[in-house]
């Protein structure tokens, strides 16, 4: 299988290029920074030779987008909403004008543009998008108005070939460097993975394996198309989450931290409070109804499997890593 990956050298596609890779199909990154052999440049906005690889593909995969990991400043909010909605009409363009269209077109979207709330969980069906609760800083609005614009520019591309499927993503949690996994663990690690806020807004999550697995559920099941939640079915209360975190890495406690020093925290780190205290309470309705089975379920055990890897991956580099030179010693 040929499958293109727009923005494919983040974390998610990262761990979407190694593992289609791995089993054997033939990976295509298209990225601003293009570095290795399968990689082909773009701008993200306009139609270029990058386009023709496109042609003839059997699977489009587009993840590109400005990190959300940022102050959310006006000029960050922006770049996050045209680089979403400019690369995802431009891949829309580039399906419109090849002679062999791809039969699929996987969109990456985000949990975000449902409600922060606690009550109910959020499937595609009840699900309410967010963008008008009570008690929110409005930049939480403007993050759902992305995540719509951002699905809108999928639908409304003329590709009456190719299928769409609008991937609704919770945070997928991996060992890789710089992940939301990492830098939790890295907290973790130093004493600070208590609650934030209290602990009761809920996290949705699925881990990297069942993300792969759910992408080529996907590919393969022609009769879905449209939004598809993408996280695990066990959402839990963050006070949960990270208790569960604390265990598997093997540390007894963790500081809790007041919204207050939350909010110092992510000016620190450079980052938004939203990404620790909106309550994402989303549940994969459609993926079930469909057949599909998460391998990893629940957090507590998915974290353990996470912090084995990582254990694992720092442990091969440490063994990789070169010792002292003796040059010049007698």
């Amino acid at each position: 299988m040929k499958v293109v990956l727009p923005g494919g050298t983040g974390q998610v596609g990262t761990v979407l290029d190694r593992a289609l890779t791995a089993a054997g199909h033939d990976v295509t990154v298209v990225t601003r920074r293009p570095a290795r052999p399968h990689d082909i440049g773009w701008d993200g906005a306009t139609l270029g030779h990058w386009a023709s690889a496109l042609d003839g593909c059997d699977v489009v995969i587009n993840l590109a987008g400005r990190s959300v990991s940022c102050r959310y400043t006006d000029r960050n909010l922006k770049a996050m909403m045209d680089s979403r909605v400019d690369s995802t009409r431009v891949v829309g363009e580039a399906i419109a004008a090849a002679a062999r269209p791809p039969r699929v077109w996987l969109q990456m979207s985000t949990a975000t543009v449902y409600a922060h709330r606690f009550d109910a969980a959020h499937d595609e069906a009840t699900g309410v998008v967010g963008g008008s609760e009570a008690g929110v800083p409005d930049h939480w609005a403007y993050s759902v108005r992305i995540a719509e614009n951002w699905e809108r520019a999928q639908a409304e591309a003329p590709t009456p070939a190719t299928r769409k499927v609008a991937l609704r993503s919770a945070m997928v949690m991996s060992p890789d460097r710089g992940g939301v996994f990492d830098v939790l663990s890295r907290l973790t690690r130093l004493g600070l993975g208590g609650p934030v806020a209290g602990g009761a807004q809920y996290v949705s999550w699925i881990h990297d394996e069942d993300f792969v697995r759910a992408v080529e559920f996907l590919i393969d099941r022609d009769d879905l198309d449209g939004p598809v939640n993408l996280a695990s079915p066990g959402p839990v209360p963050h006070r949960e989450f990270m208790r569960a975190l604390r265990t598997a890495w093997g540390v007894p406690v963790g500081l809790p931290a007041t919204r207050r020093m939350a909010e110092w925290g992510a000016f620190a780190l450079r980052s938004d409070t939203e990404l620790l205290l909106k309550s994402r309470r989303v549940v994969p309705g459609r993926l079930r109804a469909a057949g599909f089975s998460f391998a990893h379920p629940d957090w507590g055990p998915a974290a353990v499997s996470l912090v084995e890897r990582a254990r694992a991956a720092r442990s091969r580099s440490l063994r990789l890593r070169p010792g002292p030179s003796l040059t010049g010693v007698r």
